[in-house]
This record gives C-alpha cells, structure tokens and sequence, in this order.
C-alpha cells in the first residue's frame, strides 16, 4: 500500500485530521531543508510537499516566488528534491513525501525516467498545477503504474467538472480555500464549507484544503470539515524570517525549534 495511503488510514482510525506543510526544497540550502523536514515531523506534521523551486511559478504568491529565487541560486532542480526526500530518510524521517512540480520541469527531466527516479527515491506523491484534467490522461496512467499517487487541485467550477476531477483523483483532493495564488490569507470566499461538502460526494478518497491556511485557527476551522490542511506560505515565511539564526552556527538550533514550534500551532489532536 501507498505510504500516503497508510497515513490517511492511520489517521481516521484515531479521528485525526493529516497536517501537509509546504516546503520550497533548498530554502536556504539542501542541508537545512533537511533539518527542517526533520522538525516538521517532530511538529506533528504527516506528509510533507516538497516543492520543486520555478522560474515560472504560477500559482505561487511572493512569499513562496521569493523562496524559489533563493533555492534556485544553488541550482535545485526535480532530482535535487528526490535526493532531499532519501537524505531525509537517513535522518530518521518516516513521513510521506509529495513532490509539488509544474509540467515543464517534468517533461525535460524525461517522463520514464521521471516516474522510476519517484519510486527510486520513495516519494509517495505527485502534484502538478499547471496540468489541466484534459491533458492529464497519460501522466495519470503512468503515475498509477509506478504506483505514485497524482493528487489533483480542484477549485470552485461546475458539479461536471469537480466531478470529472474527483473521480481520477488518487491519494486525495487537494480542495483550493482561496482563488488565485498562495499566500497568507485573513479570510476565504463565501461558501467553502458547501464546496468541500460538495467534492466529498465526488470521492471516497481523503480531502484536504490549502492555499492561504496562515493560523493555528483557520487550520483548526478546516480540520473539523477535512481530511487533511495544508499549510505553504505561512511555514515558507517563517522559514524565510528565521534564515538569519539558521545561517549562525550559534544559534541554527534556536532557529530550527522556531519553526518546530511555529509549525506544531496547525496540528489539530
């Protein structure tokens, strides 16, 4: 069984709602990236994304852009965050890894290649933004084949649609709180709580909320409706804010115990 599928498991047998924090892979650098996934599970978190850095991130608000500009000035790339995901693992870290990519990245890496390097590399997980449902039939099926889970993004359209979408979806939903880009938000549009009642009639798979999750109350409002929340932004600028002690020898430990703790807020018992 899928890993992310064990998780989802787990945790409904206990009534628990799964924590999916974001990370941008090499902010600020691979060796960092590391402790903080090592944090992030000590934090309560369950599966972690690892986001690929882009030029081009389209459905990524500044805070995450910013994060990617950083980690892409140490040339990260697709198999950078495969390694990270197994260098991860020797330290200790037993949660699932989705690897969060656009298309591009993904059609010059070679899409053979690129399936057999996820299963390789232990990555449970795939989650592509910019690839519409109506040109996702041949990445699905080999994604099945390799037994990688695409979760697929579904936002506020048609019942024909979000039905379309739910129906091929694996792993999860990932239901979209905010329209447009990521980022830290105060409030969601009208109506959320209906739409995710909505795409729960779709699938019987898990359902989780993301996209502009920034505090331990709205992670806690989701987690009473959802099956997982993910959180990107927030943990991205904390990280971002927290660069200065984890770049001081003196006090990286300072810095990683911050983000442990700033994390541990959307964890929902």
């Amino acid at each position: 069984m899928n890993l992310m599928d064990q998780t989802f498991t787990r945790l409904k047998s206990n009534d628990q709602t799964a924590l999916i924090p974001f990370l941008t892979i090499g902010d600020p650098d691979i060796e960092t990236t590391v402790d903080i996934i090592v944090e992030l599970e000590a934090a309560g978190a369950d599966i972690v994304e690892l986001g690929v850095p882009y030029s081009d991130p389209l459905a990524d608000g500044p805070v995450i852009q910013r994060a990617s500009q950083r980690a892409l000035k140490h040339k990260v790339n697709i198999r950078t965050c495969m390694e990270t995901a197994v260098k991860a693992r020797s330290a200790g870290v037993k949660l699932p890894f989705i690897l969060f990519t656009y298309y591009n990245p993904v059609l010059q890496f070679g899409l053979d290649q690129f399936f057999a390097e996820l299963n390789a590399h232990e990555i449970s997980g795939l989650i592509i933004p910019d690839l519409p449902i109506e040109e996702s039939a041949d990445i699905y099926r080999m994604a099945e084949t390799a037994g990688i889970h695409l979760v697929p993004l579904v936002a506020p359209t048609s019942d024909e649609r979000i039905a379309s979408i739910a129906s091929s979806a694996k792993g999860f939903v990932y239901c979209v709180s905010s329209l447009g880009v990521t980022g830290e938000r105060a409030s969601f549009f009208e109506g959320i709580e209906d739409f995710i009642q909505k795409v729960k009639t779709y699938t019987d798979l898990p359902v989780a909320i993301g996209f502009g999750i920034s505090s331990g109350e709205q992670a806690a409002r989701f987690a009473r409706i959802c099956d997982g929340v993910v959180v990107g932004s927030a943990i991205v600028r904390q990280i971002e804010e927290t660069i200065p002690l984890l770049q001081d020898a003196e006090r990286r430990q300072e810095g990683l115990l911050q983000i442990r703790n700033f994390v541990s807020q959307f964890k929902s018992e």
